[in-house]
C-alpha cells in the first residue's frame, strides 16, 4: 500500500488545509471545493486528509458501512441486528472523472431480477464513500448526468437505484471534496452551490517557500515510509485536536451577535437562498471549536465569510469568485456596533489564535493570480489602467454591450458526442426512441421489448408459473436520444470595417451573448479572429468559456479583412480537433460584415475556402453585422457558400420577432 504524504508536511496553503480540517471537525459544513492552477499540492491534500480522521465504527460484514449504534433499517444487508461492532480507517473514494452511472451508483442484475425476483446488488463508489470523503478530481470535467447523481445523493444523504421498476436505497453521507483547474472550465451552479466552502490556491512566489516545497517533495519520493516517520509526531498531534474539536463543537454557543453579523453578511453580499446563511454558521462553530473554545467570535464569522461566500455571489459564470474585503469587514463593524448599542456584547472576545496547520484565525489576504476579491474578477475594457498603444491603424478595444439570451442554434442530424444540451445526439440518457441488443454489458433495459422477445418461447423453455424465463439473449437496450455538447468556434471579423465603436460593441455583446449560451449547453469554444494582414488563434479550443470572454474583451480592431485567411486558420483549427476528439460535432459561428479586402483577389479567394468547410459538412452560421441604409449582403452570400446560416444581430435575439428557432442547414458530408 502507497504511503501517503504526510498532511502535516504540505508547504503553505493555510486556506486549503484549514477548509478540510474544518470538515474534518464538522461535516455538516458540506465540503470543500479547490480552484487552483495547475501543480499547488490540491490533490495531495485531499489524499493525506483521511488518514486523520478518526475511525468509523461499523457493522461487520455490511458493504454499506451501517453504524452498529443506529443501522439503516433498509439497508440492502440488513436487516442488522444489535450488537458490538468493528472499526475500518475513514475512507477517500476517488471518483474518476470518465466513470460510469453504475460504477458511481452500483449495479443491479437485471437477468436475476427479472427471472428470480432478487435483487443482487453490486455496491458502487457511493456506497463505498458513506461515512467517509468522495473525492473529484477535475469536478468541472465530471459528466453532467453524474453530476445529477451527486446532487441527488448530497441532497437526500441516499442513493436510489432504479432499473424498469425494481429498486434498490441505500444511506450515502459522504464528505465531498472536489478539486479543480478554472482554466478547464466552470463547474454548474447547482453543484457549486452544493460544496460547503471554496479555496483558491497558487504556488507560491517566495523563492524560500518554493525550495522547501521542492526539498520535502523529493525526501518523500527517495523514502516515502521514512519521511512519514519523521512527520508522525505532527500528524498524532493534529490528529488527536481534530478528535478534541469534535467533542467540544456540541458545546459550542452561536450567540444573536453572531447569528446577526452571518444574515447581514449574506444579505450584503446578495447570495441566492439560505444556505449560505446555514454553511457560515456551521464554519463559524467549526472554526471556534477547532481554536479550542466555546464561542464563536467576529473573527469566526469573517473567517467563515471567507470560505463560503466567494462562490456563491457569482451572477454569471464569467465573474471570478472572490469578495471585497473591505464591505466584509464593514458590514461586521456596522453589526458588532449595533449589538454594543442594543447592550449586547455578542460572543465575547477572547484573544485565542492557536497554532497548528491551518491556523485559527485570520489570514492574509490571497495575492496569487487566484487570489479572492473582486480585483481578481477579468478586466474590463477601459479600466484599470490606460488602454495600450496602437499604431497601424489600430484602435483600442471597446467595451462589449449587456449580453442578451440568444436562439438555439444547433448542429443538424445525430451525433454520438459528449453529454450537453446543443444538438440531437444518441445518449445513454434521455427519452427513449427505440431497443437494441445490447453490444457489451446492459445498462438501460427495455421491459417491453425483452418482454416481446421472450414471449413466443415461453412454451419450449418448460414455463410453468407465473414468471418469464428470461435468457440473455432476450435482454434487450433501450436505445436513447439526448444531448450533446458541440464545439463551437467562433471567427471573429475584427478588422476596420467594423472598428465603428458602437457596432463592434454590439459585436462583442452578441459573441458574450453567445458564449453564455456556449457555457449553458456545455460546449468547447475556440476563437480565431482575422485583421491586417491575416487571422490567429486567440483561443484554442477549451471548456472554459470565461477564458473565451476574456479574449474578446481585449480584442482590438483595425486593419484590412482578411477573410480568407480568418477561414483557413479556422478549417485548420477544426481539422486538427477532429482528429483529438472525432465524436464531438463542430459548429462554427463566423461574426463579420461578409467584406473582404486585401491582396489578389481576396472575394474569390474568400469563396474557395467557404467552399472547403461546404465540402467537409461543417455546420455552420453567419452572424450578418452589416448596418446603415444600404447593405450589399456579402455576409448572406458568404453564408451560401459555407452551405450554413445567415442570421442578423437582430435575427440572433431569443426574444426578436424577426425569425424562429433556427437550426443550421444542410446536412453533413464527407469531402469528395
Amino acid at each position: 500500500m502507497t504511503t501517503p504524504f504526510p498532511f502535516t508536511a504540505v508547504v503553505g496553503q493555510d486556506d486549503l488545509r484549514l477548509a478540510l480540517l474544518l470538515n474534518a471537525v464538522s461535516p455538516a459544513v458540506g465540503g470543500v471545493l479547490v480552484r487552483g492552477e495547475k501543480g499547488t499540492a490540491k490533490s495531495t491534500a485531499v489524499r493525506a486528509l483521511s488518514a486523520l480522521l478518526p475511525k468509523v465504527a461499523v457493522v461487520p460484514g455490511c458493504r454499506f458501512s451501517c453504524d452498529p449504534g443506529a443501522p439503516d433499517p433498509a439497508c440492502p444487508d440488513g436487516p442488522h441486528e444489535a450488537g458490538p461492532g468493528g472499526e475500518r480507517p475513514a475512507r477517500m473514494v476517488e471518483l474518476p472523472v470518465g466513470a460510469s452511472e453504475d460504477r458511481l451508483v452500483g449495479a443491479l442484475d437485471i437477468e436475476r431480477a427479472l427471472a428470480e425476483g432478487v435483487k443482487a446488488f453490486e455496491p458502487g463508489l457511493l456506497a463505498d464513500a458513506h461515512r467517509g470523503i468522495l473525492y473529484v478530481d477535475e469536478v468541472n470535467l465530471l459528466h453532467d448526468h453524474l453530476v445529477d447523481l451527486l446532487l441527488d445523493a448530497a441532497a437526500m444523504g441516499a442513493s436510489y437505484v432504479e432499473r424498469e421498476g425494481v429498486s434498490v436505497r441505500h444511506a450515502s453521507k459522504f464528505l465531498l471534496v472536489g478539486t479543480m483547474n478554472p482554466e478547464e472550465g466552470e463547474l454548474r451552479p447547482q453543484l457549486l452551490d452544493r460544496f460547503g466552502l471554496t479555496v483558491e490556491v497558487a504556488a507560491s512566489r517566495e523563492p524560500e517557500q518554493r525550495v522547501e516545497v521542492v526539498r520535502r517533495r523529493l525526501a518523500y519520493d527517495d523514502d516515502p515510509g521514512g519521511f512519514a516517520a519523521r512527520w508522525a509526531g505532527e500528524e498524532a498531534a493534529v490528529r488527536h485536536r481534530i478528535a478534541a474539536a469534535r467533542e467540544l463543537l456540541p458545546r459550542v454557543r452561536l450567540g444573536d451577535g453572531a447569528l446577526r453579523q452571518i444574515a447581514a453578511t449574506c444579505a450584503a453580499f446578495e447570495v441566492d437562498g439560505m444556505r449560505a446563511d446555514i454553511v457560515m454558521a456551521r464554519t463559524a462553530a467549526a472554526l471556534a471549536a477547532w481554536a479550542g473554545r466555546t464561542d464563536v467570535l467576529a473573527e469566526d464569522v469573517r473567517q467563515a465569510a471567507l470560505l463560503a461566500l466567494p462562490h456563491r455571489r457569482r451572477r454569471n459564470p464569467f465573474d471570478a469568485p472572490g469578495l471585497d474585503e473591505d464591505k466584509l469587514d464593514e458590514t461586521l463593524e456596522q453589526f458588532a456596533g449595533e449589538d454594543r448599542e442594543n447592550g449586547d456584547d455578542g460572543d465575547g472576545d477572547g484573544d485565542d489564535d492557536p497554532d497548528g496547520p491551518g491556523g485559527g484565525g485570520r489570514p492574509a489576504p490571497e495575492s496569487g493570480p487566484e487570489g479572492g476579491g473582486d480585483t481578481a474578477a477579468r478586466p474590463e475594457a477601459g479600466a484599470g489602467g490606460e488602454p495600450r498603444p496602437t499604431g497601424g491603424g489600430e484602435q483600442s478595444a471597446v467595451r462589449a454591450a449587456e449580453p442578451f439570451r440568444t436562439r438555439v442554434l444547433s448542429v443538424p442530424g445525430v451525433g454520438e458526442g459528449a453529454a450537453g444540451r446543443r444538438s440531437r445526439a444518441r445518449t445513454e440518457h434521455g427519452r427513449t426512441t427505440g431497443a437494441r441488443r445490447p453490444g457489451g454489458a446492459l445498462t438501460k433495459l427495455h421491459l417491453a421489448a425483452t418482454v416481446r422477445a421472450a414471449a413466443p418461447y415461453q412454451r419450449a423453455r418448460g414455463r410453468s408459473g407465473p414468471g418469464l424465463v428470461i435468457r440473455r439473449d432476450d435482454l434487450r437496450q433501450a436505445s436513447r436520444e439526448g444531448r450533446e455538447g458541440n464545439l463551437v468556434l467562433f471567427v471573429v471579423d475584427a478588422s476596420g470595417s467594423m472598428a465603428a465603436r458602437q457596432r463592434m460593441g454590439a459585436v462583442k455583446g452578441a459573441v458574450l451573448s453567445l458564449l453564455l449560451d456556449a457555457y449553458q449547453r456545455r460546449d468547447k469554444v475556440g476563437l480565431v479572429t482575422f485583421r491586417g494582414a491575416g487571422a490567429q488563434v486567440a483561443l484554442p479550443p477549451t471548456s472554459s468559456v470565461d477564458a473565451a470572454a476574456v479574449r474578446l474583451e481585449s480584442l482590438p480592431t483595425g486593419g484590412r479583412t482578411p477573410l480568407a485567411a480568418g477561414l483557413l486558420k479556422a478549417h485548420e483549427v477544426l481539422r486538427v480537433e477532429r482528429l483529438r476528439d472525432p465524436a464531438r460535432r463542430a459548429l462554427m459561428v463566423v461574426v463579420t460584415d461578409g467584406r473582404a479586402t486585401g491582396g489578389p483577389e481576396p472575394v474569390a479567394l474568400a469563396g474557395r475556402a467557404a467552399r472547403l468547410f461546404a465540402a467537409a459538412g461543417i455546420a455552420s452560421v453567419v452572424v450578418d453585422c452589416e448596418s446603415g441604409p444600404v447593405r450589399l449582403g456579402l455576409a448572406g452570400r458568404l453564408a451560401g457558400e459555407l452551405g450554413g446560416t445567415p442570421v442578423t444581430l437582430d435575427e440572433l435575439r431569443a426574444d426578436s420577432i424577426a425569425g424562429l428557432v433556427r437550426d443550421v442547414q444542410g446536412t453533413p458530408r464527407r469531402a469528395a
